[in-house]
């Protein structure tokens, strides 16, 4: 049974605490364990990857088998409905239009007859997109990955997927191939990872990698960080919803359950002023749960890190999810956009009664790779930047360094650099 809690409850900063915690520290051995098998990537490359495949997916692979081909591809074209393939296009093109606003020019300032100053802004050459293979296939996160970053002009994406036993979900290489994806690996874990940031002879290395994995996979991420870029360390998925006693609580209830069925770990929470609607959620969540497919991993999500917490107004409730930053927030009140101004810190904001969470997740176009664990205090979804790099540019006319070039001296003296003040000063000289 979910949990009614109140923020006056003298036990209620410890209790939310453990939610919040449930995921920080990562389980003793499986640092080591994935330092071990990037450390094998690096020194055997290809037979490594080989060997960690069989072993762990139960894959025997070789140069030849190694790289989904275009027959396979096309194959899993055949597999799906039409209705299905529609609805994958959908979500590509509403994806595409929205990062396409995102998108950033390279610009030029000539605010200064003498000195011109800009940015140039570039795709990344190459990106890696890891996509889960594990309790469930995801479609979706191939959308929100490729096409932001064909929409930026990366010349080449790289997917690598996890096929345990070798099988893949059609709709997973369907997706791939609407998204414009260049080259797909059966690989998954950390000697995928590993494999994307250093290279191998069959595994291009790449400039950044993004998308979603488990412990091994966020662990793999964070080690290769500096080699190569990457999104961002994800955690498990929640979500928190603000209400103030209007709405349907069996829609309340179907949002929070979205969430729980994605891993045990994930969190579900629901802040409302109303004592009536918190009763009424309580009994649908649990009506709910027993008619789920996934009910075992949602009954223990909602049971370990689910709760309905009872606050005196609204004003209390947003200023507890500007505390815990959430990943997903629903706005489920009468007048969202009179609260919006309030908002301080989420991944996505859903507005309203009609505007579920899972609406974001497919194709409503903003990503749906999102900060979580409270890091939307400072980290933002994936977007058009993840995939592009900005150089600046300076151009300074004779003038503009004969105007500017003693008080660059100076600066270049003051921090006791004399080469770097003489690289101006001699070009001061009459």
């Amino acid at each position: 049974m979910m949990r009614i809690l109140k923020f006056s409850d003298s036990d209620f900063d410890t209790e939310f605490r453990r939610i919040e915690q449930r995921a920080e520290e990562v389980p003793a051995g499986i640092e080591e364990t994935v330092k071990n098998i990037i450390a094998d990537v690096r020194k055997r490359g290809d037979v490594a990857l080989f060997e960690l495949t069989a072993k762990f997916d139960k894959l025997e692979l070789d140069v030849d088998s190694l790289e989904v081909t275009e027959e396979e591809i096309e194959a899993a074209m055949a597999q799906i409905s039409a209705e299905s393939l529609s609805a994958l296009q959908l979500a590509a093109e509403r994806i595409a239009d929205y990062h396409a606003k995102q998108k950033q020019e390279t610009w030029i300032s000539t605010d200064e007859s003498d000195v011109l100053v800009g940015q140039m802004v570039r795709p990344l050459d190459r990106v890696g997109i890891y996509v889960p293979g594990g309790k469930a296939t995801y479609p979706s996160s191939v959308l929100m990955n490729a096409v932001p970053a064909k929409v930026a002009g990366v010349e080449e994406v790289i997917m690598v997927v996890p096929m345990p036993n070798g099988e893949v979900n059609p709709h997973v290489l369907a997706a791939a191939k609407i998204s414009g994806v260049d080259r797909i690996f059966k690989l998954g874990g950390a000697q995928a990872v590993a494999a994307l940031a250093y290279g191998t002879d069959s595994v291009p290395r790449v400039d950044k990698i993004t998308g979603p994995g488990n412990i091994y996979v966020a662990t793999a991420k964070q080690l290769v960080f500096g080699q190569v870029d990457i999104d961002m360390i994800a955690g498990p998925s929640e979500i928190l919803v603000i209400n103030d006693g209007s709405g349907n609580a069996a829609h309340i209830a179907a949002d929070l359950l979205s969430q729980a069925e994605h891993d045990e770990l994930a969190s579900s929470v629901l802040v409302t002023s109303c004592e009536k609607m918190a009763a009424a959620v309580q009994a649908e969540v649990e009506k709910q749960l027993s008619e789920l497919s996934r009910e075992g991993i949602a009954r223990k999500s909602i049971d370990d890190y689910g709760a309905i917490i009872l606050a005196q107004n609204l004003d209390e409730a947003i200023a507890f999810s500007n505390r815990i930053a959430p990943e997903h927030l629903e706005l489920a009140v009468d007048s969202p956009f009179d609260i919006l101004p309030q908002i301080k810190h989420a991944g996505a904001v859903f507005m309203g009664h009609h505007t579920p969470e899972a609406a974001g997740d497919y194709l409503a176009g903003p990503n749906h790779t999102l900060p979580t664990g409270g890091t939307a205090r400072f980290f933002s979804p994936l977007s058009l930047d993840d995939f592009v790099k900005k150089s600046s540019i300076v151009s300074f006319s004779q003038a503009g360094l004969q105007r500017l070039g003693n008080e660059i001296v100076h600066i270049a003296e003051l921090e006791g650099l004399e080469a770097h003040a003489k690289s101006v000063s001699i070009r001061l000289k009459k």
